[in-house]
């Protein structure tokens, strides 16, 4: 396995099993090091949002990275304040000019049910989501799916939507596994994202971590982002140290026991930062 292997959506689109995630990363010369130097170390999969205000600066380090277009998988997402038909058009158009791309390679409803949408979101979601097959019918968006929902909120979509999402990327890190969510993901061959892997840092608060870590000679960070590939999800790790990024590439090499696996999912709870669509207002 390496950073270049892939899982296959249901529609056929190769997806790299490890994408690099750019949340927090400052627009400007942090994010377009951080990717300049995530490609250099092999990454293929980059993902943002227009919400992380940094897709101009991800895309000059494409651009400048030399690496082929085709090579690349690119993730942008339609933010909360564009949802509706004409505005995820509006907002599509904007994060492609921004990326310098003429099509990214999945696109995502980032969140359900922001605040300015509550009432109706259910409506919202659908008249984005038809704006986003429109965009997958003429392949500036050679993937489309959703970031943030649970099973009541693709069911809503899926009563309207005439292509079923292909993605669904959530908070999921050993503290916080969200089962219900990943259910019912793998029940309808949506796959599972895990953005913030590594729980934004809070599971460097987990010792027991290390010491599984000292058996494979790797560290907790390498430990977490084997056990997310080893039960199907694709992580997303984020670093703009480029030691970080480069040591986050490097888990190849080794598997957890099952012994393991089981001792982390049981850190379940333990610190997690777990964020619900159905009360955040961010």
């Amino acid at each position: 396995m390496s950073l270049t292997d892939t899982y296959t959506l249901y529609n056929g689109v190769k997806i790299p099993q490890v994408g690099f995630g750019t949340w927090q990363s400052a627009d400007g010369d942090e994010a377009y090091h951080a990717v300049l130097a995530a490609l250099n170390a092999g990454y293929r999969h980059i993902d943002t949002a227009a919400a992380y205000g940094n897709e101009e600066s991800v895309g000059r380090a494409i651009k400048d990275s030399g690496v082929p277009r085709e090579d690349l998988f690119v993730t942008t997402k339609l933010w909360n304040a564009d949802h509706g038909y004409e505005k995820t058009k509006e907002a599509f158009g904007r994060s492609l000019e921004k990326l310098g791309l003429d099509y990214v390679n999945l696109y995502l409803i980032h969140w359900p049910n922001p605040v300015d949408f509550r009432s109706n979101w259910k409506e919202a979601n659908a008249e984005s989501w038809r704006a986003m097959e429109e965009f997958y019918e003429e392949g500036t968006a050679k993937a489309i799916g959703v970031s943030n929902f649970r099973p009541k909120h693709l069911d809503a979509l899926l009563e309207t939507a005439k292509v079923k999402p292909m993605v669904n990327q959530m908070f999921i890190n050993p503290s916080d596994l969200q089962p219900a969510v990943v259910e019912y993901n793998d029940d309808h061959d949506i796959l599972t994202e895990a953005y913030s892997p590594l729980g934004t840092g809070e599971i460097f608060k987990i010792p027991e971590l290390a010491s599984i870590g000292r058996k494979y000679d790797k560290t907790p960070a390498q430990v977490v982002l084997r056990w997310s590939l080893q039960h199907g999800f694709l992580p997303l790790p984020k670093s703009v140290h480029e030691k970080y990024i480069k040591e986050n590439a490097d888990i190849f090499d080794f598997n957890l026991s099952n012994s393991d696996m089981k001792t982390i999912d049981g850190f379940h709870g333990k610190a997690g930062l777990a964020t619900d669509p159905d009360t955040a207002t961010w």
